[in-house]
């Protein structure tokens, strides 16, 4: 998903009118920024919540923040989801509950466009006459990304994840999953709209945009996502105030509490997240934090 599971992208190069400052001795940036707190230190992590085998190893210097944080913190707390829970409240909000199909809620001529773009992806679009426009966009998308052999167990988060269950480190999250299906289950008919038939257009040059988008993540490439996806995210204002804006200010909040505690996290997130003016970066450095987005050092493995 484009919106706030797959993607997200993070800050551009050019910051010195911002606050935003910059390590200075590595080979290039990263996705990655340390926030100076009163006695500890906080790690933003963009992800890519799937990845390809291919995809791996990931930068060595998130390793190296991973080793110094105590506590990680997600979208969701990731190991205490429940799937029979999750898998009731994707009935409760990601399917119709009327005898209403896709179609219906798209109308005629919009369901009509649907289907060809779907015919050219060669996605089932039949397969999904009972789920809400959202969900459905969902499924697009992920099906797209698991045909070109992304899965979600090589994601960013669930690679940390289960380091950090071996080694015992407290995982939590900034979420609830109801809270997270709740944003897009109240999306207006027409925005979600908007995200089904983006996810079906783009389905063609998916694979081109997404390799394109891990290098850029793995490089730093904050100019590229910006103004590549950001953009984009926000030629759809709706989409972009739910998903992204709302969320950013209550993560900044959140995170402000942490920079008064004596221990360190690290901090993951999709990387959208955490571009731009109303970034978390950009909105903690606002606040006077001293932000500094991190670099791989050109000896570092894991280029």
């Amino acid at each position: 998903m484009r919106f706030g599971q797959l993607a997200g992208m993070v800050l551009i190069f050019a910051l010195a009118s911002t606050g935003t400052s910059f390590a200075a001795d590595g080979a290039h940036p990263l996705s990655m920024w340390q926030v100076e707190g009163l006695q500890n230190r906080v790690y933003l992590l963009g992800s890519i919540h799937l990845l390809r085998e291919k995809d791996h190893p990931i930068p060595s210097a998130i390793y190296d923040a991973y080793e110094d944080a105590d506590t990680l913190i997600m979208e969701l707390d990731m190991d205490d989801v429940d799937p029979v829970a999750t898998q009731a409240m994707t009935v409760e909000l990601g399917l119709i509950q009327d005898d209403r199909t896709l179609a219906d809620l798209l109308g005629p001529e919009t369901y009509a466009e649907a289907e060809a773009l779907a015919l050219e992806t060669e996605i089932p679009l039949n397969l999904l006459q009972r789920a809400e426009p959202w969900y459905a966009a969902m499924n697009v998308e992920l099906m797209l990304l698991m045909r070109m052999g992304f899965n979600p167990e090589l994601g960013v988060e669930t690679h940390l994840m289960e380091m950090a269950k071996r080694d015992q480190k407290e995982i939590l999250g900034f979420e609830t999953m109801r809270q997270q299906l709740e944003f897009l289950d109240g999306l207006s008919p027409e925005a979600q709209k908007e995200m089904l038939m983006q996810a079906l257009s783009e389905g063609s040059a998916m694979l081109e945009l997404m390799d394109t988008m891990i290098e850029a993540w793995r490089n730093g490439d904050t100019r590229f996502l910006e103004e590549n996806l950001l953009t984009d995210m926000q030629d759809y204002p709706e989409l972009n105030q739910v998903i992204v804006v709302e969320r950013n200010l209550d993560w900044t909040a959140q995170i402000e509490d942490l920079l008064d505690d004596d221990i360190d996290y690290l901090i993951i997130v999709g990387t959208l997240h955490l571009v731009g003016e109303e970034g978390v970066p950009e909105l903690l450095a606002g606040r006077g934090y001293k932000v500094t987005q991190l670099q791989q050092k050109a000896n570092q493995a894991g280029l």
